[in-house]
């Protein structure tokens, strides 16, 4: 309800930026927690106090004591956790906090949704698309050749890995060759195993994005990724909101049901742009990078998810509106920068990618109708001139 606090984690993600200023607005009372308490989204006019706090992925425990500590001091009706660390840590202390506090499904639930292979092997059952794949469950399980059509992309099953009692976050990798690959394998850490390798899927980045509650669905909303950092497939720093697709929003929905899953999700598609085909890549089952976008297009997801915990669910989806843009301005500037100092091999490009002169044209073309800065604005400016002191100092 108005005026209740929030306690809002991972306060250095644009997605926590985004949920603070959401909640912020429609009257609640905001906490924000990161490493520090000089934070991008503690930097908002609508966080009311920013803590520091332990790292969840180094300290899982100390990070959910701490939280808990801080939830009971400020007698906040919500924790909302942001990053997929946090929230593995929040959940496994669930305890800590009263019930309902955390609006997420259970641990062995969002384990679940969290495993890509897992996902990736239910998802033909719903009609959806999935990259032809080998996983390989250890380090030495990889015998050459695969049968897979080069060029591959190397993905963990978690992006949070753990081994001997120690998480760390892992990331994607791409290989043209076979002796590439050998060698991404050789430096991955044994963190990264189980570990899908998937022939690259080549054309644009599709999100759909879900609110389940009660049985039902609450909220959808889509968008399609214009660019990426790093070029090659990556953060989307800038996207446009599309039409959703009614059978894609319903074999994704299903998929979710599949797991028992109830909160907010983002389903992550890339368009075979041989087929026309989406390909499910993974499914993030919480608040994600561009979220700002579809508040700013009129999906409030913050706002809906605590509605639904609250027992005030809207009826039936909203309708938003098409052709919004959003930009991460200090992302954009780090894509472009790695199209001008790398060839578009070294980047991993697929063949037909736009050349270096074609990537600045399009970077200067600063402004278009229904454009918007992410981070950047006018009545909330701190966050942005926050996250220009570090883009500069590399803080």
């Amino acid at each position: 309800m108005v005026g209740e606090t929030v306690i809002v984690t991972d306060a250095d993600e644009r997605a926590a930026l985004a949920v603070v200023r959401s909640l912020g607005a429609s009257g609640r009372r905001i906490v924000t927690c990161a490493a520090s308490a000089r934070s991008l989204a503690g930097r908002s006019r609508f966080s009311a106090r920013a803590v520091a706090v332990p790292d969840p992925l180094r300290e899982p425990a100390p990070f959910a004591a701490r939280v808990a500590a801080v939830a009971g001091e400020e007698g906040a009706r919500f924790v909302l956790p942001t990053g997929e660390a946090a929230l593995l840590a929040l959940l496994e202390h669930a305890g800590s906090f009263p019930p309902g506090a955390i609006p997420w499904p259970p641990l062995e639930t969002v384990r679940a949704i969290c495993d890509k292979q897992c996902v990736l092997a239910a998802a033909p059952d719903f009609g959806i698309g999935v990259p032809r794949q080998m996983v390989l469950q250890a380090p030495g399980d990889a015998r050459f050749p695969l049968d897979l059509t080069y060029p591959v992309v190397a993905k963990p099953v978690r992006s949070v890995g753990e081994s001997a009692g120690r998480r760390q976050k892992l990331g994607v990798y791409h290989a043209g060759s076979p002796e590439a690959l050998q060698q991404v394998l050789a430096a991955l850490p044994v963190a990264a195993f189980p570990l899908l390798v998937q022939e690259r899927v080549v054309g644009p980045g599709l999100g759909i994005f879900l609110l389940l509650w009660g049985g039902q669905l609450r909220a959808a909303f889509a968008h399609r990724r214009l660019r990426e950092k790093p070029p090659s497939g990556g953060v989307s720093v800038y996207r446009e909101s599309i039409a959703a697709d009614p059978v894609l929003v319903e074999r994704s929905r299903r998929l979710l049901e599949h797991f028992g899953w109830q909160g907010v999700a983002m389903v992550e598609y890339k368009v075979d742009q041989r087929t026309g085909t989406p390909m499910l890549m993974e499914i993030n089952g919480r608040f994600w990078g561009s979220l700002q976008l579809a508040v700013d297009a009129g999906v409030d997801f913050p706002r809906l998810l605590l509605e639904c915990a609250e027992g005030r669910a809207p009826a039936a989806p909203a309708p938003y509106r098409v052709g919004t843009r959003l930009r991460w301005w200090w992302g954009d500037v780090d894509q472009l920068l790695l199209r001008l100092r790398h060839s578009a091999t070294d980047l991993g490009m697929p063949a037909g990618a736009p050349g270096r002169l074609q990537a600045l044209r399009e970077f200067m073309t600063l402004f278009r109708p229904g454009d918007r800065n992410e981070v950047l604005r006018l009545d909330d400016p701190a966050p942005f001139f926050h996250e220009s002191l570090q883009w500069f100092t590399g803080a």
